[in-house]
Formats: C-alpha cells, sequence, structure tokens
C-alpha cells in the first residue's frame, strides 16, 4: 500500500485526526515534489515514510514522556540515523558550506579538557539539528551527535516532531510565549523548567557539554514585507546561561554561531499554539558559520554600571554578531 492511501485508511481506523492526516499527506507531497526536482526517486525512500507515519501513530496512541534532559535514543531503534536518513535527500550537500570549521576545531578540544560549549545561535527550521549533524557528518560527527539543545514544548509534544527530537540531546523548556497558556498549567509548566534548569547546571559541572540555544525562544520568520532576518535575542536567556556557568565546576566559552536553513521547511509565518502545523519541505543547500568565542565580560558597553543596560548590551552584541554572519551566508549565496 502507497504512503498516501495508507495515511487515509489510519484516519478511516481513527488512528489519526483529519488535521494530521492533511499535514501528513502535504508534508509527503511536498517532499516527493522536493527530492524528484533533485533527480531522485520518491519510491526509495517509501520504506522511511511509512516507518515515520508509525511512529506518529504511536505517539498519538500513547504519548511519549520526554524528561528534562532527554537522552538520545540509539538502541534498540537509532533515532538519530533515522533523522539523518529523513533530512539528507533534501539538502543539497554539494552545494551546503560551513564556514570556520577551525572554530569547531578549537570547541572540541575545550571538550576534550572537560570544558563546557554554548553556541548562542538563531532558529530557523524543526530539523537545525539534523541540519548541523549533516553539515559536520564528514569532518565533526561526534561533536554533531552529542550536541544538546534547548528544545521548546512543540517538538516533544508535536507527533509530527517527536520522532526526530527521539534522536537528540535535548534541555526540554517552555518558553516565555506558552508558560501562560492555558493558565490552569502555568504552575506545572514552571515547575518543569525549574526541574531542567537544576538538571543543565549539573550537566556544566560535569563538564565537557556542548549546548545549542535560540535566545530569540522561536524560529525566524519573514517580515510583512517577506524579508528574513535573524529575530532579537533575549537578554534575560542569556544572563541564565552565563550566571549558571559562573557557578559551575568547569570553564564554559560561549559561541555566536549562524544558521542559513530556513528554506528546508520554513515555520508557518505566525506564531501557532495548536499541533500538527502544516509542514512544506523544499531541497535545498544549507549553511553554517561558527562566530569567533565571545567575551561576555568585556564588549561594546560593557563598562556600564547599569546591569539591566549591560545585560541588553550583551544580548544585542550577540545579536549582531550572528546577524553579520547571516548576512554573509546570504552575500555567499547570491555571489
Amino acid at each position: 500500500m502507497d504512503y498516501v492511501k495508507r495515511v487515509e485508511k489510519s484516519l478511516r481506523e481513527g488512528l489519526i485526526s483529519e488535521s494530521f492526516a492533511k499535514a501528513l499527506k502535504n508534508f509527503y507531497i511536498s517532499y516527493a515534489e522536493a527530492i524528484t526536482s533533485n533527480g531522485q526517486d520518491i519510491a526509495s525512500f517509501e520504506a522511511l515514510h511509512h516507518r515515520f507515519l508509525e511512529f506518529v501513530i504511536d505517539q498519538i496512541r500513547s504519548p511519549f514522556h520526554f524528561e528534562p534532559f532527554h537522552q538520545q535514543i540509539t538502541s534498540p531503534f537509532n533515532y538519530y540515523e533515522f533523522g539523518l536518513e529523513y533530512i539528507r535527500p533534501l539538502v543539497k550537500l554539494d552545494r551546503s558550506k560551513v564556514f570556520h570549521l577551525e572554530r569547531v576545531d578549537e570547541m572540541v578540544e575545550l571538550l576534550a579538557q572537560k570544558h563546557n560549549v554554548v553556541l548562542f545561535a538563531n532558529h530557523q527550521t524543526e530539523p537545525d539539528p539534523q541540519a548541523i549533524s549533516l553539515l559536520l557528518e564528514n569532518t565533526h560527527p561526534k561533536f554533531a551527535q552529542e550536541m544538546i539543545f534547548v528544545a521548546g514544548h512543540r517538538v516533544v509534544m508535536d507527533p509530527m516532531a517527536v520522532p526526530f527530537s527521539k534522536g537528540r540531546n535535548l534541555l526540554c523548556i517552555y518558553s516565555k510565549k506558552y508558560v501562560e497558556n492555558p493558565p490552569e498549567e502555568k504552575a506545572q509548566k514552571l515547575l518543569h523548567n525549574q526541574r531542567t534548569m537544576k538538571r543543565m547546571a549539573q550537566l556544566f559541572s560535569e563538564g565537557g557539554k556542548c549546548i545549542y540555544v535560540a535566545p530569540s525562544g522561536g524560529r525566524d520568520r519573514p517580515d510583512e514585507q517577506g524579508s528574513l532576518d535573524v529575530a532579537p535575542f533575549d537578554s534575560q536567556s542569556i544572563e541564565m546561561f552565563w550566571l549558571m556557568s559562573q557557578q559551575a565546576a568547569h570553564p564554559t566559552h560561549f559561541y555566536p554561531l549562524a544558521l542559513a536553513t530556513y528554506d528546508l521547511l520554513p515555520p508557518p509565518n505566525s506564531i501557532k499554539k495548536e499541533l500538527g502545523e502544516h509542514r512544506h519541505t523544499r531541497c535545498t543547500p544549507l549553511f553554517l558559520s561558527f562566530g569567533a568565542k565571545f567575551d561576555m565580560e568585556k564588549f561594546p558597553g560593557s563598562e556600564t554600571s547599569d546591569k539591566k543596560l549591560r545585560r541588553k548590551l550583551r544580548a544585542d552584541q550577540l545579536w549582531k554578531l550572528v546577524r553579520q554572519d547571516y548576512k554573509k551566508i546570504s552575500e555567499y549565496r547570491n555571489s
């Protein structure tokens, strides 16, 4: 039975809702169109999509519970490899590029000394973790696989995202956008976030951890004119990582990271509360640019005695560095 017919059969049997059936079919159609345009045959990936559908149905039937710190599942089924194999056909690797790989070498050396690394990055698509791994698998596969991602509630609750999330190391947290909604769950969500912060502190104290965080709290989206830019960074998020690093037994180093992955799986134009959002994928090259190590104590404006202003200036400077590298990526793509 082909994939679309199986989705329709699952709908008739009550295994998935109409909204999920529509989302699954539309995503599959866009996936098929994307890889066909790149000279690949969708028939070669049918088994992968049938497995994905099984995972989605399993998640709807019996939701998987993510701990505050979720460690990737690679046995008895390797969800990490599944995520890479699913996304790989969509990436034009021959046209993709990673800028400043020497800085990744620098980070790997620091991690080997039990130092910690925090990547302050922009975030553009759900499969950004898979994008990073695919772009680094020939040079730094271990670094990419062991990276820990700060993840919002959507990627650990949406049945279409969970199969990919299971294969990553995640610090699961509710962003400020979702803590208040619905109000009756606020206390529970705040308690969960406290547990996540406690676990993060333990990871910092263990040392040798690389953590990716998007201080914007969400994905980059086009403005009203359709122009895509790096979303502003939240100073409180950055300050929390800085304070936590100072309490750890091992040093922590901070780096800006720019990603250009938007075309792979553009997010909805507006933030949606419901799960099962529409996904439309494309075949595209991807880009990363690792910035130079950032001094969290000495930066433009750091001499001010106003703590609140200093935090804002620090966040603004990190955002500017990521934005500068993102613009350089855009110039490279257009050259």
